[in-house]
């Protein structure tokens, strides 16, 4: 493992080499997505419910999408009904699709023939089937690149673009309703009910530009955080050889995105060994216990208590900066000798002003979205980094 100014300067280049794949993808592709995000509107209007599902690393990028469309980021947007059917997607769609539903699969590079045949069967009920990506669906995306740490951020990206400007063609079909939060995103709509025809373009290119965005945010994090991502990797780095494991956590999108850190060091990609890694936003059950008998703020600091050895490493994802029960977990982590990283969007909130973290990473941007889409960058850059640390 490359250690210094090497290390950081790789880690730079690993971060802007994301940057022409997803230019060119959403170029090409932004049409089409525009298109399906029409189409979900259309179905979600008409009583259509969401159906996403995976295996693996991918099965957290459909629990993201479904905390996105039931808990929407952009103030004052309705929830839309979505749920994540992982656990058994035959099943589920077998039992649960019909005519005005949707089902969206996510898959690795080369695709998922299971999982493809599931929105065959989502299709045959009469649903619209999205496949990232795959070959046959209402509206089937390709593989961006056999790298499967920058295809599953695109898709991240793609999932973030369906939910975001779902709610736009949602509420220019409803007369009288404006757009409201979404104005400054959209300046093109009006308040009355028009044909969404005609918007079709202008979302697209509105698509475009927030992948540009993300450019932009990978370019920034590249300049000033390489050096922190390479200290923080280190750091994990020595923890694992002294027997450590990572325990990561975070909320709703930071929480799939926690569980997808922890499968990547479980389940790593070909040519690296195994970190040894838990999530503590991963059981529903415990997590729903402890938030109900004790409170939503001690979820995980709890199974920090529970948890942790003095070699761990606590891995904390938080936008804000400012969720009380991360700062909690990460408090409690320190106190028992733990190294504390926190991955962190806005300017670092009160983790990074009031140095609760070891290792602070932050993603200086103000909007959830691209934070999380950048944070996954980083958090699979810093994994490659990790190497062959913790292997047996």
């Amino acid at each position: 493992m490359l250690t210094g100014r090497a290390q950081e300067a790789r880690v730079a280049t690993r971060l802007r080499e994301r940057n022409p794949i997803v230019r060119e993808y959403f170029a090409v592709q932004a049409p089409r997505i525009a298109r399906a995000c029409q189409a979900m509107a259309e179905r979600f209007l008409q009583g259509g419910r969401l159906y996403a599902f995976g295996r693996g690393p991918y099965a957290t990028d459909a629990a993201h999408v479904s905390v996105e469309f039931i808990h929407p980021v952009i103030v004052g947007k309705r929830a839309l009904p979505a749920a994540d059917v992982s656990a058994a997607p035959a099943a589920w769609i077998e039992t649960l699709a019909g005519a005005d539903d949707m089902a969206i699969a996510f898959g690795p590079p080369e695709g998922d023939d299971e999982l493809l045949a599931v929105l065959g069967r989502a299709s045959r009920a009469g649903a619209l089937t999205l496949a990232l990506p795959g070959g046959e669906a209402t509206f089937a995306f390709p593989a961006p690149t056999t790298d499967p740490h920058i295809h599953q951020e695109l898709f991240e990206i793609l999932g973030h673009t369906l939910y975001e400007s779902v709610h736009v063609f949602f509420e220019h079909r409803q007369l009288g309703h404006d757009v409201g939060a979404s104005g400054f995103l959209y300046p093109y709509l009006g308040s009355g009910k028009q044909e969404t025809g005609p918007i079709l373009d202008d979302v697209a290119a509105s698509i475009v530009a927030k992948a540009s965005d993300g450019e932009l945010l990978r370019d920034q994090v590249a300049e000033r955080q390489a050096e922190a991502i390479a200290d923080a990797a280190a750091a994990i780095s020595e923890r694992l050889a002294r027997g450590g494991r990572v325990l990561a956590f975070g909320n709703g999108g930071s929480a799939t995105d926690a569980t997808d850190f922890v499968i990547d060091c479980i389940e790593p990609s070909a040519g690296m060994r195994t970190v040894p890694a838990l999530s503590l936003a991963s059981e529903p059950a415990v997590l729903s216990a402890i938030g109900n008998d004790v409170g939503i703020e001690l979820v995980f600091m709890r199974q920090i208590i529970a948890q942790s050895r003095p070699a761990d490493v606590a891995f904390a994802l938080s936008t804000s900066g400012g969720s009380k029960n991360v700062i909690a977990a990460l408090a409690e982590a320190r106190k028992r000798g733990l190294l504390t990283v926190a991955l962190l969007g806005y300017d670092g909130g009160d983790i990074a002003r009031n140095g609760l973290a070891d290792h602070t990473i932050v993603v200086d941007c103000d909007y959830i979205p691209r934070i999380q889409e950048t944070q996954a960058a980083i958090y699979h850059v810093l994994r490659e980094e990790l190497g062959n640390a913790g292997g047996p």
